[in-house]
C-alpha cells in the first residue's frame, strides 16, 4: 500500500503485504466516523492474517489491542482482528466494518480475539466508541447491523444461514446494553436490513420471505419505528465535549494531536436516552499542534524501519532525485527525506530542512536568454531531434541557425497550448514505433513517451 503527496504525484510505501481479497477488492477500510483512521489486514510471511490500524492516514500502522471484555486464555499475542472483504467474500461474515460521519467515533465490525484471523473461530460483533482505539465485545455470533439517528440507536439482526428470524436487537448506548423485540409472529427467512433516509432515520425495514403451501416464496417487509422508544428530543444536558484521539493522562500540549491539530466534538452521552433528530449536525472545534516527525511522511526514496519515526534512505532506489518538467523548466527535486502529510495543519516544532530545487531548461525549449548560437551549460536535451538541433547550432552556419531558431519558436508556441507534462526520469519509457501525437509531432524510436491525457482519462482505459 502506498500513500501520495497532496498532488498525487510522488508516492511512498505505507504498508507491506497488504491483504487483497477477491473480486478486485481489498480488506482496506476507511473509518469515516473519525478523521485519519484506516484499518486493514496484513498477510504475514508465515501465512497468518492480522489486523493493523492507522490513526494518521497510513503514516504508521500497529496491531489492534485486546477488547476490554474479551478473554484470551493461553494466547500470548492476544489482539483483536477484524474480518474484511476477504472474509465476506468467503461467506465467513455477512457484513463489513460499519461507520458513519454523523456518528462520531462509532465503529461496528466482526472480529475474533487471538493471535490472528481464523476461519474456524466463530466471529463476534465488536464496537468501538473512540474511532478504533478501544474495543469491546457487543454481540455473539455474526449479525446484520445498522446505525440510526446519528449514532443514538444501533440495531442488529442475527445472521441465520438456514433458520428463520423474528427478533431485532437494539441499543441506545452504543452497544453496551441490548434489548430484543419480536417484530413478527411469523418468522421469515432474512434477506435484508435497510433504513431510510440514511443514518438519521428512526425506523428500520426488515425484509425477507416465507415459504407458502404451494412452494412459492411470499416476500414480506416489516418496518419498525423507534420513535416511541426514543420519544424525547435531546437537549444541551445530553451532550458532552470529547477530545478525539486523546488518552487519559496525556501531555496537554500534544494529547489528541493527529494531522497537526486537535478536534473537540460535541456528542451524545451514552447514558442519555433521547433522539438527535434529523436536524442534528456534527459540531467540533479545532486547534493547531506543534509539529513532530509523525506529521511528516517519508519522501520519495525514503522509508521508516522497525516502527521508528525517522525516515532513512531506501536501498536500491531507481532514481533518488526525480525530475519534473514543467513550463519549460526541468526541476530536479532534492529532499531531506520528509514531506508533510497532506492536510496536516501543525505549526512550529520539528521542521526538516526545506526542499530545494534546481531549475534548468528542459524539453524542446531553448533558453530565451541565450543567443541562438550560444548554449547555456545547464541546457538539457533528451531526444535525438534535440541533439540534432544542438549539432546544427554548434556548426554555426547561418542557414542552419535560422532553421533552428524558427523550429524552436514553433515548438514554444505549440507547448504553450499544451497541458504541463510531469516527467520522472526513473519512469521514462522508450518509444517502440508508436503513432504520432495528435498535434503531428513525430515520435520515432527512442523518443520519450509523454501522456497528455488527464488521470481520469487514463484510468478509464481498459
Amino acid at each position: 500500500m502506498y500513500t501520495s503527496d497532496d498532488r498525487g504525484i510522488l508516492y511512498s510505501r505505507s504498508l507491506e503485504r497488504h491483504l487483497f481479497g477477491g473480486q478486485r477488492k481489498s480488506d482496506f477500510t476507511n473509518v469515516t466516523s473519525l478523521r485519519g483512521v484506516y484499518l486493514t489486514n496484513k498477510l504475514e510471511e508465515d501465512g497468518r492474517i492480522r489486523t493493523v490500524i492507522s490513526f494518521d492516514r497510513g503514516g504508521q500502522w500497529r496491531l489492534m489491542g485486546r477488547p476490554e471484555n474479551a478473554a484470551c486464555g493461553d494466547v500470548q499475542n492476544c489482539n483483536l482482528h477484524i474480518h474484511g472483504e476477504h472474509s465476506r467474500y468467503n461467506q465467513i461474515v455477512p457484513m463489513l466494518p460499519l461507520s458513519e460521519p454523523s456518528a462520531i467515533g462509532l465503529v461496528i465490525a466482526h472480529g475474533v480475539v487471538g493471535d490472528s484471523l481464523s476461519a474456524t473461530q466463530h466471529p463476534d460483533v465488536f464496537i468501538s466508541s473512540d474511532g478504533g482505539y478501544r474495543w469491546r465485545g457487543a454481540l455473539e455470533g455474526p449479525h446484520h447491523y445498522r446505525i440510526l439517528d446519528s449514532g443514538a440507536l444501533v440495531v442488529a439482526v442475527e445472521a441465520q444461514h438456514e433458520g428463520q428470524v423474528k427478533t431485532i436487537k437494539f441499543s441506545t448506548d452504543e452497544g453496551q446494553c441490548w434489548k430484543a423485540y419480536n417484530f413478527t409472529e411469523h418468522p421469515l427467512f432474512f434477506a435484508g436490513l435497510t433504513s431510510e433516509p440514511g443514518t438519521k432515520a428512526m425506523n428500520i425495514s426488515v425484509w425477507g420471505y416465507r415459504p407458502e403451501d404451494d412452494g412459492q416464496p411470499m416476500w414480506v417487509a416489516v418496518t419498525i419505528d423507534f420513535t416511541s422508544i426514543l420519544s424525547r428530543q435531546c437537549n444541551s444536558q445530553d451532550y458532552e465535549e470529547w477530545l478525539a484521539h486523546s488518552s487519559p493522562g496525556g501531555d496537554p500540549e500534544t494529547n489528541g494531536c493527529v494531522m497537526g491539530y486537535k478536534e473537540t466534538y460535541r456528542r451524545l452521552k451514552k447514558s442519555s436516552v433521547c433522539r438527535n433528530g434529523r436536524d442534528y449536525g456534527v459540531r467540533k472545534k479545532q486547534s493547531p499542534c506543534p509539529c513532530t516527525r509523525e506529521d511528516y511522511l517519508c519522501d520519495y526514496g525514503y522509508l521508516r524501519r522497525n516502527d521508528s519515526s525517522e525516515c532513512v534512505r531506501q536501498p536500491n532506489t531507481a532514481d533518488p532525485n526525480p525530475e519534473v518538467c514543467l513550463n519549460g523548466g526541468d526541476e530536479e527535486i532534492q529532499t531531506f527525506g520528509y514531506r508533510k502529510v497532506p492536510g496536516d495543519k501543525c505549526e512550529g516544532g520539528f521542521t526538516p530542512q526545506p526542499m530545494s530545487e534546481i531549475i534548468r531548461p528542459c524539453g524542446n525549449k531553448l533558453s530565451e536568454a541565450s543567443p541562438a548560437n550560444q548554449l547555456s551549460p545547464a541546457t538539457h536535451f533528451d531526444t535525438p531531434r534535440e541533439k540534432m538541433v544542438l549539432i546544427l547550432v554548434v556548426a554555426g552556419a547561418g542557414f542552419f541557425v535560422l532553421v533552428a531558431v524558427v523550429s524552436a519558436a514553433l515548438t514554444v508556441r505549440r507547448n504553450r497550448n499544451r497541458t504541463p507534462t510531469y516527467r520522472f526520469s526513473n519512469l521514462r519509457v522508450q518509444d517502440e514505433g508508436l503513432t504520432p501525437d495528435p498535434d503531428g509531432t513525430p515520435r520515432g524510436h527512442g523518443a520519450l513517451f509523454h501522456h497528455h491525457n488527464s488521470d481520469d482519462d487514463l484510468l478509464n482505459l481498459e
